[in-house]
């Protein structure tokens, strides 16, 4: 006979009681932190550096409006508009910023904002001709999206 025997160890059962729990605030955490897209971008644009920068803080009354270079151009080819999922012009853009306008009720007119993402190499005088047209449309809050730079 041996010294020693030579059991048999079960490993003990694990108690999953409390991984629905886990699961489900996982799922509430990325649900909060994830920022979904509203539009597919069509326009290639890289958007100028800036040093005195503000976040948005009411999203959800925020249209973006993304100029640059249509995905599929040359070098040479104008700037494109784009609106939600639709390459737009100017005069287009004002006659959908005003049916945007109009189909919001009157407490979300007054917070209704615009978030110009344009390419660091735009033409200013295409910046000038959307203001213009959200002028008239009635849109009166634009922004500009920049990234961060640090001071020297």
């Amino acid at each position: 006979m041996s010294m020693f025997r030579h059991r048999s160890h079960k490993v003990p059962g694990l108690n999953t009681s409390s991984l629905p729990d886990l699961i489900f605030s996982v799922l509430f955490f990325f649900m909060i932190v994830t920022h979904m897209r509203k539009a597919n971008v069509m326009v290639k644009y890289q958007v100028p550096a800036g040093t005195e920068l503000t976040r948005l803080t009411k999203r959800s009354a925020t249209n973006y409006i993304y100029v640059g270079k249509p995905e599929k151009a040359t070098d040479d080819s104008p700037s494109a508009i784009q609106v939600n999922d639709k390459l737009v012009s100017v005069p287009e853009l004002k006659s959908l910023m005003t049916r945007e306008y109009k189909s919001m009720d009157e407490a979300d007119r007054n917070n209704m904002e615009v978030s110009i993402k344009a390419d660091r190499n735009t033409k200013m005088g295409v910046i000038t001709d959307i203001k213009q047209a959200l002028r008239e449309a009635n849109v009166l809050k634009i922004h500009y999206s920049a990234t961060s730079q640090k001071r020297n």
